[in-house]
């Protein structure tokens, strides 16, 4: 039945486009009654969300053999899925209901972004065991720094995001996780350190 909810949200956000979609149609057109929807789902935005971006897992992390490839590797991911028509014409939803709905931000907190966080934290793991990187960083800051740029780039600031742009984001985050790394190592307490 997932399935199928899913393939039917993603066909009619094609048709249709995700301000016109309702959770109705769906319902209709996948042969299911609207109560097994929300028992799945909190809104139309979170089902939209999952059919667009998030049904697939995430691949595991490359093991390209460098921090910096592996990011590359995520990132490239996440931009085939995040600049999708339906991803973009729903991820500012998404975002104004996250911030309203406090249920729905909990649960795309604990499902969505803990996911994404664990790719990082292995990712961060591998390096520091390969000697790349001083020590570990925190996942949730590697994850703003590459996913966030990510992200602002293509909903806030609607810059035409190509390979090009992916593989710098890949390399800022990458100094940025390093500079990091070293800081904490040499600084364990994170205090700053007087200039």
């Amino acid at each position: 039945m997932d399935h199928q909810i899913l393939q039917t949200t993603r066909e009619l956000i094609d048709q249709v486009g995700y301000p016109a979609l309702t959770v109705d149609q769906v319902a209709t057109r996948a042969g299911v009654g609207k109560a097994a929807i929300y028992r799945r789902y909190a809104s139309k935005a979170e089902m939209a969300f999952v059919a667009t971006m998030h049904e697939q897992q995430l691949p595991p992390p490359a093991g390209t053999g460098s921090l910096h490839g592996d990011l590359l590797a995520l990132v490239r991911t996440f931009h085939a899925r995040m600049a999708a028509p339906a991803a973009r014409q729903l991820a500012p939803a998404l975002i104004s209901e996250l911030a309203v709905n406090p249920d729905l931000d909990t649960r795309f907190q604990d499902t969505f972004l803990a996911t994404e966080q664990a790719a990082f934290a292995e990712i961060i793991e591998q390096a520091v065991a390969r000697g790349e990187l001083a020590g570990a960083v925190d996942p949730a800051m590697a994850h703003l720094l590459l996913l966030g740029s990510l992200a602002s780039a293509l909903y806030i600031l609607n810059l035409p995001v190509d390979d090009a742009m992916v593989t710098d984001l890949a390399t800022a985050a990458t100094a940025g996780i390093t500079a990091l790394a070293n800081r904490h190592h040499s600084n364990p307490d994170g205090a700053v350190e007087p200039r």
